[in-house]
């Protein structure tokens, strides 16, 4: 077996290692099962390909984007190393090609998408060429409720066991639960050898900044950065356009790219990317991952990011060379707001959504920082930093104060109402609104009503953002986005700890503009998110369109009106006879927690406005089962029968006796028109 260091300069062209580096390589080289924890731009793949040439036999290695694959294979083909890709996005010369390779038994590294693991005929294959060794790139892909997570990935633990090969797996972004995750799911016959090599990138000077005027604000930081390759992080495909248009027409080389463009057209954006000195791409998150371009000078975000994880990993892609980068991340309220929904409106069991909400909290710590955030950053991935010096909090500390009054005031409000509201209730409490609902649950009673008339709304909201990014509390998926007290809440409730807050992001709030209109007031924005959850789930079973299950406005109505029962539900809009059928007790159940049964004639009665008189000429007709003075032969009513005659609502004898027949209205006539009469 060669040494390492005399591939490194033969091959790579490389005198020394990077940190930490050499013993993974060696670690990989003799056949041990590896986790490494390696931040971006350190060097990773160099981990499982130099390893590959050390040892005999083909090295597979799963990676998640065609980009990654092409760019490396590239590079390997350039340093004289067999390397070949089978994807989605070769040609079929270059298939041709990588299976020659194979069957001459020149190939050393096989890049493969995880979908083709899929394939019974890809499997076998992987038997029959002569496999040594499973590198994973970008493991945290298997981490199931990860922001990055991809079902094939799921698949690599059955392929390991088939071929009965190491296993070297590689990821720049994984906290302890994903860690935890990733070994469960590829090395659950014995335990790797881990390896955490640090995340701190020291070269990229970090900084955030609340929106204001957001497209001016990404204009200015680019116009100050001219020149330099960059990349724009959209939360939608349509502001990549929009935006890149805007840099082209300030005088900025710059392109878009998101999931929606055609193959051919991506890639070309990807080329031009790695070729062009200069260029700005400003593309959804489906762009970057495993591209390898090393003189990225900066990363902005238009939008928060989806976690502090897919944060770190965007963040990532600038400086891989080592020379200075800068970032800059914009944030407002409905960023925050379209986070929590898209966490609500999973399909992930409570306690991952509530594990998620966790992690856009850390991400809010992050943006919320009092000091250092490279500090804050690295804390939160489980390492110590001193202040940086190359964060905007270091070059401007941010204005702080004693918020530990305020913070018990509102952690008051929680535990009064049990914790069963989101902010907006809470703060109506806090400010001494009486609303509607404040006064129907007796809230202007609390001792906490009207204390915080000190602050406005915009600040109280402010407050609470605060206190989610400190962890202090959570939304809980369980009573739709009502806020829950975490442990690290207890010692400032009980006064044994206190909290600072800064007095800036407070003081914004009173002059930012108002937020976008939303669909529903701040209240009803979880269990919508909820009812969209349900309907996801309903149509993804049936494979239907989701509106097909109910419409947008159905669903609004649903989360302003919260129904009660299936009668109140049956006055919803778009709720007819079939769909209350349905689904009624399907979506009753998701806003009241519980399932009504009810006969289905019932339920028809319902639809039509007239479940209370079919109630009342049910109970008539129990009442008077054996006649008057209990003393008749029995007699009833069918369902069928009620039904018939609360659709038609008889106002005479004649009329009732045409649906009852004689003997029945007989009995029970005077009665029943009675209840109608009532009910008209």
């Amino acid at each position: 077996m060669s040494e390492p260091a005399t591939l490194l300069r033969a091959v790579f062209g490389f005198d020394a290692f990077r940190p930490g580096q050499e013993e993974i390589v060696r670690a990989v080289a003799t056949g041990q099962d590896v986790l490494a924890i390696m931040p971006t731009g350190g060097g990773k793949s160099l981990c499982y390909q130099l390893p590959a040439l050390m040892r005999d036999g083909v090295t597979v290695v799963i990676s998640p984007l065609i980009a990654l694959m092409r760019d490396q294979v590239r590079a390997l083909r350039a340093a004289g190393v067999e390397a070949g890709a089978l994807n989605s996005g070769n040609t079929e010369e270059e298939t041709e090609e990588v299976w020659n390779a194979i069957g001459a038994g020149r190939l050393k590294l096989l890049y493969l998408a995880p979908e083709r693991l899929a394939s019974v005929g890809a499997r076998d294959m992987l038997q029959r060429v002569g496999v040594s060794l499973i590198a994973v790139d970008e493991a945290h892909c298997v981490s199931q409720w990860g922001h990055d997570f991809r079902p094939d990935y799921l698949r690599i633990g059955e392929l390991r066991a088939a071929l009965d090969v190491p296993v070297a797996a590689f990821t720049a972004t994984a906290d302890a639960e994903t860690r935890a995750e990733i070994v469960e799911r590829l090395f659950s016959t014995r335990p790797p050898q881990q390896f955490l090599r640090g995340f701190d990138r020291p070269n990229i000077h970090l900084a955030f900044a609340a929106k204001d005027s957001p497209r001016r604000q990404i204009l200015d930081f680019a116009a100050a950065r001219k020149g330099q390759s960059g990349i724009v992080y959209c939360g939608t495909r349509a502001k990549t356009e929009t935006l890149s248009k805007a840099l082209r027409e300030a005088g900025h080389p710059a392109i878009y790219y998101h999931g929606g463009m055609e193959a051919d057209d991506r890639r070309l954006a990807e080329q031009r990317f790695q070729q062009e000195d200069g260029l700005i791409v400003v593309a959804t998150v489906a762009f970057g991952m495993g591209v390898d371009k090393p003189d990225i000078r900066w990363v902005a975000h238009a939008d928060l990011p989806k976690s502090i994880e897919a944060y770190y990993q965007e963040i990532g892609r600038a400086g891989r060379d080592g020379a200075p980068a800068e970032t800059l991340t914009l944030f407002g309220a409905d960023d925050i707001r379209l986070r929590r929904s898209q966490i609500d409106e999973g399909l992930a069991p409570p306690e991952r959504r509530m594990a998620d909400h966790g992690r856009l909290n850390a991400l809010l710590g992050l943006a919320e920082a009092l000091d250092c955030r490279r500090a804050t950053l690295l804390e939160y991935f489980g390492e110590e930093a001193q202040g940086c010096g190359k964060c905007d909090l270091c070059d401007r500390p941010a204005d702080v104060f004693d918020g530990t009054e305020a913070v018990r005031k509102a952690l008051s409000a929680i535990l009064r109402t049990s914790e069963w509201f989101g902010s907006g209730h809470l703060i109506d409490i806090l400010i001494g609104n009486p609303t509607e609902k404040v006064r129907a649950k007796g809230h202007e009673d609390l001792p906490t009503f009207g204390v915080g008339r000190d602050l406005k709304r915009g600040e109280w909201q402010a407050v609470f953002r605060q206190m989610m990014g400190h962890d202090l509390i959570r939304p809980n998926p369980d009573r739709h986005g009502a806020l829950t007290m975490t442990d690290a809440a207890l010692p400032i409730l009980r006064g044994e700890d206190t909290i600072r807050l800064r007095r800036d992001t407070i003081a914004a709030a009173k002059a930012r503009r108002p937020a976008v209109k939303t669909l529903v007031n701040e209240e009803d924005e979880p269990l919508l998110s909820a009812l969209k959850a349900k309907r996801r789930e309903l149509a993804e079973q049936q494979g239907v369109p989701a509106y097909i299950i109910f419409n947008d406005r159905t669903l609004i109505e649903m989360a302003e009106q919260r129904p009660e029962s299936l009668d109140a539900m049956a006055k919803v809009s778009g709720v007819g006879t079939k769909k209350l059928d349905t689904y009624g007790a399907t979506f009753l159940s998701v806003i009241t927690g519980a399932v009504e049964e009810m006969h289905p004639t019932r339920l028809k009665a319902a639809a039509r406005g007239g479940g209370d008189l079919y109630d009342r000429l049910m109970a008539l007709q129990r009442d008077l089962h054996h006649g008057p003075d209990g003393t008749e032969k029995p007699l009833s009513c069918s369902a069928s029968a009620i039904a018939k005659v609360v659709a038609a609502k008889p106002d005479t004898s004649a009329a009732l006796e045409r649906i009852l027949g004689d003997r029945r209205t007989e009995r029970f006539g005077a009665a029943f028109l009675d209840a109608i009469s009532e009910a008209s």
